[in-house]
């Protein structure tokens, strides 16, 4: 423990509230920032084209002198994807368990991180200090392997963050929660819990992760043909799942995807993945083997467009084709959000003729965050002075705080705070107090942030009524047209079923230049006004389409 007995506590999240996904927590203590977890999520229906959201770290850019370190709880994407593009920024030490450190090396080997990277090894014993506060860690279970949650050891006493969790009695790792060190610590006073609200809506408790075992079974008897399999990549609990009900079989497993494929092989490294009967094949001996002896597990459970699923649903993928009387497995629920793609990949996988297993009654997939009861239970072991819903939609934090209300936990000590919004500790005492800069950060190929609300707003414009190009020539000494006005249109009419309509734009160009020329209005920048105003009036009128208008003047 610190021996101040002054310091200063603010809390805010820059991302994984109000969402589910980007994952992202900052303490900061007197003059010094510990940020827990830095994940990004996937675009939403929006953000055409983007490849994926990070966190807004503008106050953390400014003040990254105050930056001592960064604490990861697991190796889900929502938890290390913006990490890359963070180091790029803050060259802090990082510490996380062995696997997730292992995936994270390889991440910032593929994104490219410049500089040399502090990568500290914890595991759930470990004690380490972050600048000048001591932090210690307790193991959780969820659907990937090593996972931990946190404890920042204050002067006004612990903050413990639970990270994604569950209470798993029968893990497939055979270890259980540390529930012993939170009773330990509940007894001696925590001052605030920062728990994972994503299964706050759902009553009871979640089934234990060994249940999926038996549900695979069941689906891989008796299937006639191939057998694909869909999971999360770092889901290695359920991968080892599906190689022993595939050895039960007598099939073999080709494992199909860059990103999978590199997560179990880190797993089969380090000893998370047991393969003792050589269950795991390559593609050359997939091809050679006849389709009632294999298993393909491959990602795109969420229905994401460039996965390897939603390619084979399609019948654009290399290597695996869907034939008649394949047994496609989807062992994931949609996240919030994915539901309408997760259908339409269902639809274009029924029409080739498989038969698709999915959904809740399958018992293909279980819940792989805490419901209810054990959120109560988390609640009543530890105990906290103050209670913030973390990780989860708004709705699920407002779920948490029902939770806490119902075992006794008071109104005016649970914050439900949006991105940005600080909570600070102050004696003990806490109080919701101002903002940070907080919202997204899009990814879009190699550029970072470059993508913002004008772009995506003109994509939609784009997206929605097309574009009319209008391209003009000018003698500006003389102020005389030489060539043009020339309409040329994408995605808004088809040019040779509305020629007149093309030509009656060309005229009115034509009629506004002249007008403006005999005004004396020959700046570019106002007659290029002047064109927009007057074409979009025109075409609206015509078509009640409202295309964007792109005036393109040369001067000849």
């Amino acid at each position: 423990m610190s021996n101040k007995q002054t310091e200063q506590i603010k809390f805010y999240a820059l991302g994984g509230v109000g969402e589910v996904g980007k994952n992202m927590y900052v303490l900061e203590l007197d003059d010094e920032m510990v940020i827990i977890d830095t994940g990004c999520m996937h675009p939403e229906d929006d953000m055409l084209g983007v490849d994926i959201v990070i966190p807004d770290m503008t106050y953390l850019i400014e003040n990254k002198e105050k930056v001592k370190g960064i604490i990861l709880t697991q190796a889900l994407d929502d938890h290390i994807g913006a990490l890359p593009y963070v180091l790029r920024e803050l060259n802090v030490p990082v510490y996380g368990s062995r696997f997730t450190m292992a995936l994270v090396k390889d991440l910032c080997n593929e994104v490219g991180v410049p500089g040399k990277q502090q990568f500290n090894e914890v595991h759930s014993n470990s004690k380490i200090k972050i600048g000048k506060t001591p932090v210690s860690f307790f193991k959780t279970n969820y659907s990937v392997p090593d996972t931990l949650g946190v404890m920042i050891h204050t002067s006004q006493g612990p903050i413990i963050h639970t990270g994604d969790f569950k209470f798993d009695q029968n893990p497939v790792d055979g270890m259980p929660s540390e529930m012993d060190k939170l009773t330990e610590i509940g007894s001696k006073g925590v001052l605030c819990l920062l728990s994972d609200s994503t299964g706050a809506e759902v009553p009871g408790y979640a089934p234990s992760e060994s249940l999926v075992a038996e549900g695979l079974k069941e689906s891989f008897h008796e299937a006639p043909e191939s057998i694909i399999v869909s999971v999360f990549s770092s889901n290695i609990y359920r991968i080892q799942q599906v190689l022993e009900a595939a050895e039960r079989e007598e099939r073999k497993v080709v494992v199909v995807g860059k990103e999978i494929e590199r997560a179990v092989e880190i797993a089969l490294e380090l000893g998370y993945l047991d393969d003792l009967e050589g269950t795991l094949i390559d593609l050359k001996t997939y091809k050679k083997l006849p389709s009632d002896e294999t298993v393909v597990v491959t990602t795109g459970s969420q229905g994401e467009p460039m996965s390897c699923l939603m390619r084979m649903a399609k019948g654009s993928h290399q290597t695996v084709k869907i034939k008649s009387k394949d047994r496609i497995i989807i062992s994931a629920v949609p996240s919030p959000g994915n539901e309408k793609q997760v259908s339409q990949m269902v639809d274009l996988l029924s029409r080739t003729g498989a038969d698709v297993v999915y959904g809740k009654d399958k018992k293909i997939h279980v819940p792989a965050h805490a419901c209810q009861e054990e959120l109560k239970l988390l609640l009543n072991v530890v105990q906290p002075q103050h209670f913030i819903p973390v990780a989860g939609e708004y709705r699920m934090q407002v779920a948490q705080h029902h939770l806490a209300r119902s075992v006794g936990i008071q109104q005016d000590e649970i914050f439900l705070l949006d991105k940005g919004e600080c909570v600070e500790f102050n004696k003990r005492k806490a109080k919701q107090t101002g903002k940070v800069p907080a919202g997204h950060v899009l990814i879009d190929g190699l550029g970072v942030g470059d993508v913002g609300n004008i772009v995506l707003r003109d994509r939609r414009l784009l997206s929605k009524d097309g574009i009319l190009v209008v391209v003009v020539t000018l003698n500006k000494a003389h102020n005389k047209v030489l060539s043009g006005p020339d309409v040329i249109s994408r995605g808004f009419v088809y040019v040779r079923e509305s020629e007149a309509l093309i030509r009656q734009a060309e005229t009115l160009v034509k009629e506004t230049i002249d007008q403006q020329i005999a005004q004396n209005q020959t700046d570019w920048a106002t007659m290029k006004s002047g064109i927009r105003d007057q074409l979009s009036k025109l075409l609206f009128d015509k078509t009640k389409r409202r295309p964007m208008i792109m005036p393109i003047i040369m001067e000849g």
